[in-house]
């Protein structure tokens, strides 16, 4: 089970990887590691820009399994037709929340449903 508390001092930096200082693909990747589970891409130097994010994420869409939300699964998020923000699903008392970086709030957990209402579409892959 994770200690949720550790991510409370995350603080949010365009492009960062390394633990505190990381965007919203270094959560995945931290979470991600902390769960145990087989590490993805770390996407070096992709941030938002020039949509970046989004020719990445197309990119390991095709290589990873899309599945329904799951303890571990990113969420990757449209707004239009753009991959514009991903997330990490983890579980707690049975619920699934949205694990997030941004740069307004940094770290943040949203039950899920919450959390998906601010996108076009999600979809999650494992």
């Amino acid at each position: 089970m994770l200690d949720m508390t550790k991510y409370l001092d995350g603080r949010y930096l365009e492009g960062g990887r390394v633990w505190p200082e990381i965007d919203c693909y270094g959560i995945v990747l931290e979470v991600r590691r902390d769960l145990g589970l087989p590490d993805w891409p770390d996407w070096a130097g992709v941030t938002k820009a020039e949509d970046g994010l989004h020719h990445a994420g197309a990119k390991q869409a095709r290589e990873a399994e899309l599945c329904e939300p799951q303890e571990g699964a990113v969420a990757a998020c449209y707004s239009g037709s753009l991959l514009t923000h991903v997330a990490v699903v983890v579980e707690r008392d049975g619920l699934l929340y949205a694990v997030e970086c941004n740069p307004r709030r940094n770290v943040t957990c949203l039950p899920l449903r919450r959390f998906e209402r601010r996108f076009v579409r999600v979809e999650y892959y494992r």
